[in-house]
């Protein structure tokens, strides 16, 4: 007879939205131990699992704290409920909790004013559908009916809300205890062939939502800051004018890297990849870009989730997974390797075609041409280092400017990440100028602007960074003097043609503007330009992150707004969860220039 061992959840702590698959594990008849389903459609030794998810409501009602969600809440903002903020962020645990917090609750106050005097009343209960309310009432007569409660004296009432081995909670959940149960029976007779077997929940937590980013005008002389941000049903419009596009770079931390020991200042369920894809696709989604460059995408999750989910908003998906003669830390499970993807919406472009680039192809050639047979080994363990680069070349539907009508608008973009140790100076500047010049030769073939996006573990003012974004680097720069094999000799010919400017340094570059224009020049480095920060983590705060484009070609119109160390620094660092990855988003709204005449 087929047992049940064992039933565990993978995060004690559920949470609105996220899907809770509990691990059982059975026994076979000759003593095996197996953690497969056995529904009814494919029993085990003639015998199959009936599961069961019930929700414990209890009479009193337990509100939880919108900072520390494992916390029940002690107190509510009333400004929240004035200004009509989601009810699920006026919650707070302690006053301490309130006043530690109040710099950054305060912006939602004084966005949402903003918004309500610009939009006018809105009906009542603001964004709360989109990630739960508080339910004080009981089930509608169309939800789940009560189911007996085994003790009558215990003050609360059972519903059934689930009778598969998934659940995902619902609004209606928050507050609420689950119960898993399952039990095996006989397939034939449907007769329970043992105990049931049970495990709890913690009481069920609304997702952490950030205060959303908004998008800030860098034109001289340009609007006012595009207020209200993004939202998740609608697209802003002032961002989808015609002739303009948006790119997005976001390294989303991909799960194999994601350790408890590596970030363990994230709590465990903030760090499970079943809460992360959820809040990451929620965020990407929100962000509504027309063209999505994400790094550190594992192929399993490539396949299994992103490129399906993001079809449903519209996306064509490309992918290139890293290669892996060096990567051999994964040899049984090779879903775990990540790679590149980039995503594009379907009705603002098409595809033209794809380049893949595989520097340990190109190490390959380089020792090939320039490595003594006796160094080759040495070189090629020094060079090899599995990572990838994904150029799409994409035709825009909308028009590239008004000079340009009836012509074809072509967009190059190119989506890498350099993972490289930082002490390998001469291998990172060394991919990156390999990329550079492949990007060269499309540049000759056809004249189109391009974008270079991705995370290049490169800081500003590094030899790599200065190369993207001078065109060239000084001899005496101190990365050069890391050269072992001599493969960054001449110096002199670590230069391109592209000119490239970072997107995100029009912040430091436009003079005037307006407040919030002024507190993104304070959140970038006045010696370089760049963002202070792009990579947050309890050991490395930095920018490694970058949107290249041609100046020439291309104007940047809006960037999203940077996000403040303080905000972040309330949960020790990145991820967290309100914010999912290590790093931090960056998204550019650009326009084509119009060609000129010869």
């Amino acid at each position: 007879m087929v047992s049940i061992v064992r039933v565990h959840l993978p995060s004690e702590i559920p949470i609105v939205g996220c899907e809770i698959t509990p691990y059982v594990l059975l026994r076979r008849p000759d003593g095996s131990a197996t953690t497969d389903d056995a529904p009814e459609s494919a029993p085990i030794d003639g015998c199959f699992l009936r599961y069961k998810w019930i929700r414990i409501q209890s009479d009193k009602k337990v509100p939880v704290c919108s900072i520390h969600p494992t916390e029940a809440a002690t107190l509510q903002c009333l400004g929240c409920l004035k200004v009509k903020i989601p009810v699920t962020k006026s919650y707070h645990c302690s006053p301490k909790c309130f006043s530690d917090t109040w710099q950054h609750h305060r912006v939602l106050h004084e966005r949402a004013a903003n918004t309500a005097s610009e939009n006018g009343a809105e009906e009542d209960g603001g964004g709360d559908h989109l990630f739960g309310r508080l339910s004080t009432q009981s089930p509608s007569t169309n939800g789940p009916v009560p189911i007996v409660n085994p003790d009558k004296n215990s003050g609360e009432t059972w519903y059934e809300v689930g009778r598969s081995k998934t659940y995902t909670p619902m609004s209606d959940d928050i507050g609420h205890v689950l119960r898993f149960e399952c039990v095996v029976l006989d397939v034939d007779t449907r007769i329970p062939m043992g105990t049931v077997s049970s495990i709890l929940t913690s009481r069920v937590i609304p997702a952490p939502t950030p205060t959303p980013r908004r998008m800030i005008p860098v034109l001289p002389g340009g609007a006012e800051v595009m207020q209200g941000g993004f939202d998740i049903d609608g697209r802003n419009a002032s961002v989808t004018s015609m002739g303009t596009f948006t790119v997005l770079s976001y390294n989303i931390l991909a799960e194999t890297y994601a350790t408890g020991e590596g970030y363990s200042y994230c709590p465990s369920w903030a760090l499970s990849w079943t809460y992360r894809r959820q809040n990451l696709l929620r965020e990407i989604v929100g962000y509504h870009a027309d063209i999505i460059c994400l790094q550190e995408v594992q192929s399993n999750h490539y396949e299994e989730f992103f490129a399906p989910e993001l079809d449903k908003h519209g996306y064509q998906a490309l992918y290139k997974k890293r290669t892996s003669e060096y990567l051999q830390m994964y040899p049984s499970n090779p879903n775990n390797i990540d790679g590149c993807a980039t995503f594009f919406r379907k009705d603002r472009f098409t595809h033209v075609k794809k380049y893949e680039v595989e520097f340990n192809k190109a190490a390959q050639s380089l020792t090939d041409a320039v490595i003594t047979a006796g160094q080759k080994k040495v070189a090629l363990n020094r060079l090899i280092k599995d990572n990838v680069a994904l150029i799409a070349v994409l035709e825009a539907k909308f028009g590239g400017s008004p000079d340009n009508s009836g012509k074809r608008q072509l967009l190059c973009v190119a989506n890498t990440h350099v993972n490289v140790h930082q002490d390998l100076k001469d291998v990172k500047l060394w991919q990156v100028h390999t990329l550079l010049k492949g990007l060269e030769k499309i540049a000759v073939s056809a004249d189109i602007p391009m974008l270079v996006c991705g995370d290049f573990n490169s800081v500003p003012g590094s030899a790599p960074h200065t190369l993207l974004a001078l065109g060239k680097i000084d001899q005496m720069h101190p990365d050069l003097s890391i050269d072992p094999l001599g493969i960054l000799r001449p110096t002199n010919k670590l230069n391109h043609q592209l000119c490239l400017v970072s997107a995100y340094s029009s912040f430091a570059r436009i003079g005037g503007g307006s407040y919030e224009l002024e507190q993104q020049r304070r959140r970038t480095d006045p010696q370089t330009n760049e963002p202070l920060f792009t990579n947050c983590t309890r050991d490395f705060i930095g920018t490694h992150d970058y949107i290249f484009y041609t100046a020439d070609s291309l104007t940047v119109q809006s960037l999203l707004e940077l996000v403040d160390e303080e905000s972040l620094r309330k949960d020790t660092a990145l991820p967290s969860p309100e914010w999912s990855s290590d790093h931090i988003a960056l998204l550019a709204e650009f326009r084509c220039k119009p060609k000129l005449k010869h």
